[in-house]
């Protein structure tokens, strides 16, 4: 009964010292590593990276090797745990035993090595980052984590979306670098097109001067071309270059101000719309 309670008392102080250690090795190491990263990626960047590319490239790479860290530092922390409950034993079979077991499964594990490696791909390419609007496949929506195993993908419906990294072949990024607001507003035929090409090229100076809106906007909102046009319609494509992930609100935004605009100089939207004051009878 003694010799019980001495092994206790002695191991159950080794093995909190043990744990007290490894928790302190995973919490600073994040911290280093975070900065060490945060370095890294500041003096690798790209001239045309902006602010949010920065810190989406930090947060992918800090991710990653904070999950490869964990792994390591409980690895190392277990085995010494083990070799304190139970000393004198060797490890040697242990490992054998692993290494056989290892070859056995290694044939079934060739998908995780793919995605393994896939994700060490898309990391380095720099092809997405946490944070980034994307669409693989199907699914589209925003990069909530890039494992060493798979992607997660959040849509507008709150749904998580997973991707092992073997399995993604095609990407489409829009957030990457710049976005566009792009979209189409239709007129009647009878309005004037010049005062209308006019208003959307005034509107959208004055909403890229903005104090609230020139952070979002590199080239403010313009016309570009007539898309199509009908004895009923004529469709105006309007687009604009912004920072990544505010060519939404941007689009929202010009919406807003040219349907306030076009209500207040007459300007009808398409042909089931009223017709322009000035052209009815008095």
């Amino acid at each position: 009964m003694d010799k019980a309670v001495d092994w206790f008392n002695t191991h159950t102080l080794e093995i909190l010292i043990v744990v007290i250690i490894t928790g302190l090795f995973y919490y600073v190491g994040v911290k280093f590593m975070r900065s060490i990263v945060g370095r890294a990626v500041r003096a690798t960047r790209r001239p045309d990276w902006h602010q949010k590319d920065i810190e989406k490239r930090q947060n992918t790479l800090v991710g990653l090797f904070k999950n490869i860290w964990r792994v390591l530092v409980i690895t190392i922390g277990t085995f010494i745990i083990f070799g304190k409950l139970f000393p004198g034993t060797d490890l040697a079979p242990l490992f054998a035993s692993a290494g056989i077991i290892g070859v056995a499964f290694g044939f079934g594990a060739q998908s995780l090595v793919k995605d393994f490696l896939s994700g060490i791909f898309i990391i380095s390419e720099n092809q997405y980052r946490v944070g980034d609007i994307v669409e693989i496949d199907s699914a589209s929506g925003t990069v909530e984590r890039i494992g060493a195993r798979s992607t997660v993908l959040r849509d507008a419906d709150g749904n998580v979306h997973y991707f092992p990294n073997g399995m993604v072949q095609h990407v489409v990024n829009k957030t990457m670098g710049y976005s566009r607001a792009r979209f189409s507003i239709a007129i009647h035929p009878s309005s004037d097109l010049d005062s209308v090409i006019e208003l959307i090229n005034e509107t959208g100076q004055k909403l890229a001067l903005e104090d609230k809106w020139k952070s979002k906007i590199i080239e403010a909102p313009a016309f570009v071309s007539i898309e199509e046009f009908t004895p009923s319609t004529v469709s105006l494509l309007i687009s604009a270059k912004t920072q990544p992930s505010d060519q939404w609100s941007v689009s929202a935004e010009m919406r807003r101000r040219l349907l306030i605009l076009f209500e207040e100089k007459n300007i009808a939207l398409d042909a089931i719309t009223q017709a322009p004051k000035s052209s009815k009878k008095k």
